[in-house]
C-alpha cells in the first residue's frame, strides 16, 4: 500500500475541523484508509529549536490513485463528510477557442508510442500546493508507471514555449538542450554520461538507452520540451509562480497513460482560476490510429444490481437509499427508470480502480459503514461459487491415497536444475522447463516438470523417521508453452514414493490399481460433478507396459497407458528407482515411486 505523508494543519483546513489522533484514525478506518503514524512535533525538533509542522503517514489502497496526494485525500474525505458536493470535472475551450495541439511521429513507434496531455490555465500555486504536484507525479511515477517504464509525465511553463508540439524520435547525437536545473547544452549521448552515475535519474536510463532514436518534444520553434521518460528541457520549467501548466505524457501503456492523466489533471484542477476546469490538447497521431482530443473525462456510465448489493452486505437498502451511499463516495447515481432492481451509476474519472458492480458494493458497504453491517450469516448467497473440475478430480485422488495409508506432503515447486533433471539421469532440456532468469541460489532455478525431486528431498529430510515411509503429493509441474499468451502452462500430477528396506514395487502398483479403480468409478458415478461423454467412463481403461528409463532400474519401471474416451495415451510412469538416483539424493534404502499426470482423466 503507498504511503502518503500530509500536513496536518493543511488537512485539518482543508476538512474544516481539528481532529484527535483517536478521531482521525476512527475517520480513515470508516473510510477504507489507514492511519500509519502520527509524525508528533516534538520528535521533529531541529537544532535551531524550530519545528516542523506535524503531519500524517497514511496508507492508501494501491489502486486508488486519487489518494496519493493531499488534495485527493481532502476532497474525498470531504465528500464523504457531505461537507461537498461530487465534483463537475469539464473541459473548457481555450480564450482563442482553437485547440492546442502535438503531432506524434511514427518515429517514435518502436519507442513509445502513445502520448498524452492537458493544459490546466490560470492555476494558482504557492509553495506547498507546488510541492505536492512534483510529489504527486513522483507517486504516480513508482507506482501505477512501475518507474517510468510504462507511463513518463513532463511538465511545462507553456508561457515559456509556443505550441503546436511535435512528438519525435531522434537520433541521440542530433538532440540538443539544456536539461532541467543545468544551463550548458548537451547531446542525447551526453545526457545519458552526465546522468549515468545520477542517485534519481540514472536508474531511469536504461529504458532509451539501447534504443537508435530518444524520443523527443519539441514546441513550435524547436524548443526541447522534455526528452522522455528521462528529463524535461530547463527552458520550460515550472516554479511555484506558473499559472500556466502544459503535461504533456507518454506511455507504452495507453490505458495507464490515460489514468494518470485524469488523476493529475482532476487533483490539480482544484486549484484553476475556475475549479476543476481543464483545457484539452488534441493529440494527432494518424499513423497509429491515436488522433484524438484528450483528456477524456466523461464519467464512465454502468449498473449495479440492487439485489446483489444488498445480498452481499446482508442489508435491505431501497435504491434511493444506495444511491445516497454512492453519492458518499463520489459517484453519481440514480435509480434506473426501466429496471427497479438496477441504479444507474456514473463512475468519475478519478476511480480507475472501478471495474465491477463488486467495487460499487464494496463502497456502499464502506458508506453504511463496516462496523454497522449485521454480523449474522446472509440467508441468501450473492455469489456463485464452486470447485474447479480439476481440484474435484485431486480432492478425490487426495483422499484415496490418504485411506490407503499415505501421507501428503507439500514440498516447494522450485528446485535446481541439477535437483529436476541431472539426478534423475534425464537430460536437462531448455525449451521444456521453465528457468528463473535471476535466481538467488542455487537451490531455486527452475519450476519443476516433475514431482519426484520434492518427494525425494522430503524423504531425505526425514530420514530419521521410522520406515517404511509412504508419501504423497497432488499438485503442479510447469512448463514452458510458447504459443500460450502467458507463455507456460500448468500441469496437474499425482505422485507417491516408497522408501524401505524393501523395494516396495508391489505397494506402489497396488496403489496405481487402488487410484485407477477409484477413478473409474468416480467417473461412472458422476461423483462431485465429474463427468464424461455418453459411455465413455464406462470404457476407461489402463494397462502397463515396461519401459527402459534411465531414471529407474533396468527391468523394474513401467510406463502407465490408459484409454480414455477412445484415445490411447501415456499418462506417467512408476518403478524402482536406480542406485545412482538414491545416492544423489543421500538415501540409503530403496525406493518406488509412481508419478501420472491426472489431467488426462478430464
Amino acid at each position: 500500500m503507498p504511503t502518503v505523508t500530509v500536513d496536518k494543519a493543511a488537512l485539518f483546513k482543508e476538512l474544516g475541523r481539528n481532529y484527535t489522533k483517536e478521531e482521525f484514525d476512527e475517520l480513515c478506518f470508516d473510510f477504507g484508509i489507514e492511519l500509519d503514524e502520527d509524525v508528533n512535533t516534538d520528535e521533529n525538533r531541529k537544532a535551531d529549536s524550530k519545528q516542523e509542522p506535524g503531519q500524517y503517514k497514511i496508507d492508501v489502497p494501491a489502486n486508488r490513485y486519487d489518494l496519493v496526494c493531499i488534495e485527493g485525500i481532502a476532497l474525498m474525505l470531504n465528500i464523504f463528510l457531505g461537507r461537498k458536493p461530487v465534483p463537475n470535472w469539464r473541459l473548457v475551450a481555450p480564450p482563442n477557442g482553437e485547440l492546442q495541439s502535438m503531432t506524434a511521429s511514427p518515429t517514435v513507434a518502436n519507442v513509445r508510442p502513445y502520448c498524452s496531455g492537458a493544459i490546466l490555465r490560470n492555476i494558482k500555486f504557492n509553495q506547498a500546493r507546488y510541492d505536492s504536484f512534483i510529489a504527486l507525479q513522483d507517486k504516480l511515477h513508482q507506482n501505477l508507471a512501475r518507474q517510468r517504464t510504462l507511463v513518463a509525465i513532463g511538465t511545462h511553463d507553456l508561457d515559456t514555449i509556443e505550441a503546436p508540439f511535435s512528438y519525435e524520435g531522434v537520433s541521440p547525437k542530433d538532440i540538443k538542450f539544456a536539461p532541467l536545473n543545468q544551463t550548458k547544452e548537451m547531446t542525447g549521448e551526453e545526457i545519458m554520461r552526465f546522468y549515468e552515475k545520477d542517485p534519481h535519474l540514472g536508474r531511469y536510463l536504461h529504458i532509451i538507452r539501447d534504443s537508435p532514436v530518444y524520443p523527443v518534444i519539441y514546441d513550435k520553434n524547436r524548443v526541447v520540451c522534455s526528452m522522455p521518460p528521462i528529463i524535461n528541457g530547463n527552458h520550460s520549467k515550472i516554479s511555484p509562480n506558473t499559472r500556466n501548466i502544459f503535461i504533456d505524457i507518454t506511455a507504452t501503456d495507453k490505458t495507464k497513460m490515460e489514468i494518470v492523466n485524469n488523476i493529475l489533471v482532476t487533483m490539480f484542477s482544484l486549484y484553476t482560476e475556475e475549479p476543476f476546469t481543464v483545457e484539452p490538447i488534441k493529440i494527432i497521431s494518424p499513423h497509429n490510429n491515436e488522433t484524438r482530443e484528450v483528456p477524456d473525462l466523461t464519467p464512465r456510465p454502468t449498473q449495479a444490481q440492487v439485489s446483489y448489493i444488498n445480498e452481499c452486505c446482508g442489508l435491505n437498502l431501497s435504491p434511493p437509499e444506495i444511491c445516497k451511499m454512492l453519492s458518499r463516495m463520489c459517484y453519481l447515481a440514480n435509480p434506473s427508470k426501466n429496471d427497479p432492481n438496477l441504479i444507474d451509476v456514473n463512475i468519475p474519472p478519478t476511480r480507475a480502480d472501478v471495474l465491477h458492480q463488486a467495487d460499487i458494493m464494496e463502497d456502499v458497504a464502506i458508506a453504511y459503514g463496516f462496523n454497522k453491517l449485521p454480523t449474522y450469516f446472509p440467508s441468501q448467497s450473492g455469489t456463485v461459487a464452486q470447485p474447479l473440475a480439476i481440484n474435484k478430480l485431486s480432492d478425490i485422488i487426495r483422499v484415496e491415497a490418504a485411506m490407503a495409508g499415505w501421507s501428503e506432503v507439500m514440498p516447494l515447486i522450485l528446485c535446481s536444475i541439477a535437483e529436476n533433471f541431472d539426478w534423475l539421469n534425464r537430460k536437462y532440456d531448455s525449451k521444456k522447463a521453465v528457468r528463473l532468469a535471476n535466481p538467488k541460489t542455487l537451490e531455486y532455478q527452475v519450476v519443476r516438470t516433475t514431482l519426484l525431486p520434492g518427494l525425494l528431498k522430503t524423504i531425505r529430510e526425514n530420514k530419521h523417521h521410522s520406515v517404511p515411509m509412504k508419501i504423497f503429493e497432488v499438485s503442479d509441474v510447469a512448463f514452458q508453452a510458447p504459443e500460450l499468451q502467458r507463455k507456460a502452462r500448468n500441469e496437474r500430477h499425482f505422485a507417491a514414493a516408497w522408501y524401505g528396506k524393501t523395494s516396495g514395487f508391489e505397494i506402489v502398483h497396488g496403489l496405481l490399481d487402488r487410484i485407477m479403480l477409484m477413478l473409474k468409478s468416480a467417473f461412472v458415478t458422476r461423483e462431485e460433478g465429474l463427468q464424461m461423454k455418453g459411455k465413455d467412463a464406462e470404457k476407461m481403461t489402463y494397462w502397463i507396459e515396461e519401459v527402459d528409463d534411465p531414471t529407474y532400474f533396468p527391468g523394474h519401471a513401467a510406463n502407465i497407458h490408459v484409454r480414455v474416451g477412445g484415445k490411447e495415451m501415456v499418462v506417467g510412469a512408476f518403478g524402482i528407482l536406480h542406485p545412482t538416483v538414491l545416492e544423489k539424493f543421500e538415501l540409503k534404502f530403496p525406493v518406488s515411486t509412481l508419478e501420472i499426470n491426472i489431467e488426462v482423466f478430464l
